[in-house]
């Protein structure tokens, strides 16, 4: 029996998917591999004698409490519990949410932009749509949306189901929303214009010098592959004979679109990934050797928003010493799912094995069954530690000591660590630059200002000659005047501090303004940590 198998979003923690505010991508190809096979159905009749104590009891309660029950009440209000007991990702289902969850799938819906999921009772964003309505006002992954119109929008009766009739909406209507920031005392308010979602994977691809490609993957979606592949084939065109492959922020998606994507890269043969259950046999994906990069230097970048399928495509590409990992350990994300209908038309999303890397290593980080408090602030806990910012601040464990096809050590227990650690850059950063971005200060202005010169902006052409005409204006004064018309005032030496960090974002908004993507990656990249290492390390042979 072929099974269909599900990537587990991120942070799931509570019955919900992690999903898009009109569009998602988790589903996997009903064929990631020649089909997992269990070693046994599962008996549903007389099941486990645990579970059959829960039976007694709930036939006890039904035949003598003293009142009326509400059998439908109890077991929905029973299942998520006791699903919760089990790991992260295995969640629960109503039947009033399976149609809105496999609509939003297709991607059909208007929206504001972001995948979010529920932790805690209280909405976390967990990735924010590039060129989406969100990413318009400023919100970022790890933000909490804890108001909706002013009102509380946390506690028991947060659901996925309200989630997405809230943030969804007619294409042009408005939300307002509240927002805790990781970072920020305050909360932050935000009015979004819902609008549909841009589905495209690959955000952008060029060549960043006349040797090497960048290529940055958004998401796998159902046409990642493609859209992938014809950046390959137009960058080898234009001279290419490396490339960069941009997975920042990369949550995951489709399975078999990584797969494919790795086949361009490794030789015939070479394993890509398995996975392992307690049910299912061992099942393997391994290079076709149909692909025509299999030579060529590559460089993958991830950070602590790099989950699931970026994982495992990393994880190959490091395990087989086919490329350099370059930036901050990945989150950690490495279970595998398959949706098992009910007979009353909900579902469960229940964890069956575990992904692993080619040299064995498995990527899901630790967690206490039923303890799910670690696990959900896990991330938090990483950037309160400094791991973001200094490499010997985080912890690897030595138990878990692997080795790739040449011998290189790796390790398991949680994410892919980097060849290459960049730390996060806060150069420039001070109290008012945040209080202004935290605001959207700094995408309003932008947006104001490209609307106000839009003709005589495209008229330049081409971001560099852009970044030239702007370099000759006041345009940093004239924001400086507008924030402290806004009750932000800089002093000389705040505004001095960051003035080369506000530049860098202030042209890169206004840039997408005019250029989109075309402009805004190509800027930004200039003024990348990361970016600058990946083209330095991808002139190091591998072993």
């Amino acid at each position: 029996m072929k099974h269909k198998v599900l990537l587990p979003i991120l942070l799931a923690v509570t019955a919900v998917l992690g999903i898009l505010a009109g569009y998602t991508l988790q589903l996997l190809s009903s064929k990631p591999y020649s089909g997992s096979q269990r070693s046994a159905e599962p008996n549903y009749t007389t099941g486990t004698k645990g579970f059959s104590k829960l039976n007694e009891v709930l036939s006890y309660v039904n035949y003598y409490y003293v009142d009326p029950v509400d059998e439908s009440g109890i077991t929905e209000a029973i299942l998520p519990k006791l699903l919760s007991q089990l790991d992260p990702h295995t969640v629960y289902i109503p039947q009033e949410d399976v149609e809105v969850t496999n609509s939003e799938l297709e991607g059909s819906f208007s929206g504001i932009g972001v995948q979010f999921n529920i932790q805690n009772d209280t909405v976390m964003i967990v990735d924010v749509i590039a060129g989406g309505p969100s990413e318009k006002v400023g919100l970022q992954p790890g933000d909490r949306i804890v108001e909706v119109a002013d009102s509380n929008f946390t506690g028991k009766g947060i659901n996925n189901n309200k989630v997405l009739k809230t943030l969804r909406g007619e294409k042009g209507s408005q939300v307002k929303i509240g927002i805790k920031r990781l970072g920020s005392n305050e909360l932050l308010h935000y009015t979004i214009t819902r609008g549909d979602i841009p589905v495209n994977s690959v955000d952008i691809a060029y060549p960043i010098t006349p040797e090497v490609g960048y290529i940055k993957v958004s998401r796998f979606g159902a046409n990642t592959y493609t859209e992938f592949l014809t950046a390959l084939n137009d960058l080898q065109r234009k001279g290419c004979q490396g490339y960069i492959i941009d997975l920042r922020t990369n949550s995951g998606g489709y399975l078999s679109a990584a797969i494919n994507m790795l086949n361009e890269f490794l030789p015939k043969n070479q394993l890509i990934v398995y996975t392992e259950g307690r049910n299912y046999n061992r099942d393997e994906a391994r290079a076709t050797g149909g692909g025509r990069f299999t030579h060529v230097p590559v460089v993958v970048l991830l950070n602590e928003w790099s989950a699931s399928a970026s994982e495992i495509f990393a994880g190959a590409i490091q395990d087989q010493d086919r490329g350099w990992i370059v930036g901050r350990r990945s989150y950690g994300k490495g279970l595998v799912q398959q949706q098992m209908p009910l007979s009353d038309g909900s579902e469960i999303r229940i964890t069956i094995a575990r992904y692993h890397t080619p040299s064995g290593r498995c990527i899901q980080k630790s967690y206490e069954q039923g303890d799910l408090d670690d696990y959900e602030s896990d991330i938090e806990t990483r950037y309160e530690r400094g791991e973001f910012f200094h490499q010997d601040s985080i912890q690897l464990n030595d138990s878990l000591k692997y080795t790739t096809r040449t011998g290189r050590t790796v390790y398991g227990g949680g994410g892919i660590m980097p060849d290459f650690f960049v730390p996060q850059d806060t150069t420039g950063s001070n109290a008012w630059y945040r209080a202004v971005t935290n605001r959207s200060l700094v995408y309003d202005y932008a947006f104001q200002y490209a609307d106000r010169h839009r003709k005589a902006l495209a008229a330049t052409g081409s971001y560099p000659r852009m970044v030239t005409q702007l370099d000759s204006t006041t345009l940093l004064e004239d924001f400086r005047n507008y924030a402290s018309d806004k009750g932000f005032k800089a002093s000389d030496a705040q505004f001095e501090e960051c003035r080369s960090l506000l530049r860098q974002n202030l042209y890169a908004y206004l840039l997408r303004n005019i250029f989109g993507d075309e402009g805004f990656y190509p800027f930004l990249n200039e003024h990348d940590a990361t970016i600058d290492k990946a083209l330095e390390v991808i002139k190091t042979p591998m072993p």
